[in-house]
């Protein structure tokens, strides 16, 4: 299920591609939207009428918890159009380390010494991609995706403080509060919400495929340990820019791939590392 999680996910890349008349806020209320009312509707079958109550029982975690998903949901977008798509998912792919100091700075969790020698090796290969983006002035696109991962990395650390197991409704209302901010910009440009119907089917669908995904990662991860889960949630880093390539050829800079690798050798280390451990 997890595996099947990451290959949906993985396809959003290609599907912003395919988004041509729609401007970047646009896409992310009409995608925010899919996403959150898909979910309301997985929640109201699923949990029929204590579906309010599962929204009050996420408490202030479950808040801050949307609101870190809801800064990636916006800047997942903003840095998929303005850099490469391998660029982006490969910048992502830090949140597990970001979500790790996070953990030691707020609640206090010790980091292992291979811990920090693989953050420390992440950090280079960011650093490389980054130094790219600023030599090719794709340094915009760059930040955003790394806010992108640091949303994420809030997204776990506050669920890990409320000990959730359920993520579905602090993502349904990360889909609300991006949904909101996207109209209150879109309504500032006066670009208007009127977009061509092939680009309205897109943006839905792949808000819909978000809720899905979601969905069955939740019932995965329950019961794959951490350092697996780590590495089986790399699939949509490593598929996505597989489909832009195949699909669009849009093929990544030397100096993305380079910093990729040498961020999936510090994340397959730790995995590994924890694993044998365990």
């Amino acid at each position: 299920m997890v595996l099947m999680a990451g290959v949906w996910l993985s396809v959003g890349g290609l599907i912003v591609r395919h988004i041509l008349g729609a401007d970047d806020w646009q896409i992310v209320f009409y995608r925010s939207m899919g996403a959150a009312v898909a979910l309301l509707a997985l929640l109201a079958i699923r949990d029929r009428g204590a579906a309010v109550a599962t929204f009050r029982n996420m408490g202030v975690a479950g808040v801050v918890a949307g609101m870190g998903i809801a800064v990636s949901m916006v800047t997942f977008i903003l840095s998929v159009n303005a850099t490469s798509v391998a660029n982006t998912l490969f910048l992502m792919a830090a949140s597990p380390f970001m979500a790790a100091i996070l953990g030691w700075l707020l609640l206090r969790e010790r980091i292992a010494g291979a811990t920090w020698l693989a953050m420390a090796t992440a950090l280079a290969g960011v650093g490389i991609m980054v130094w790219h983006g600023v030599a090719t002035g794709a340094v915009y696109g760059d930040v955003m995706g790394l806010l992108t991962a640091l949303g994420f990395a809030v997204f776990t650390v506050a669920l890990r403080f409320g000990r959730l197991s359920d993520m579905m409704p602090a993502v349904c209302l990360a889909g609300l509060i991006s949904a909101s901010v996207a109209a209150a910009v879109v309504t500032g440009s006066q670009s208007g919400f009127a977009i061509p119907l092939g680009d309205f089917l897109l943006c839905v669908t792949y808000g819909a495929i978000i809720a899905g995904a979601l969905t069955v990662f939740t019932v995965g991860a329950r019961t794959v340990p951490a350092a697996e889960l780590t590495l089986l949630s790399l699939t949509e880093v490593l598929l996505g820019p597989v489909w832009v390539w195949a699909v669009l050829a849009e093929t990544p800079s030397p100096a993305t791939m380079l910093g990729g690798a040498v961020l999936f050798t510090a994340i397959a280390g730790q995995a590994m590392f924890r694993m044998t451990r365990r």
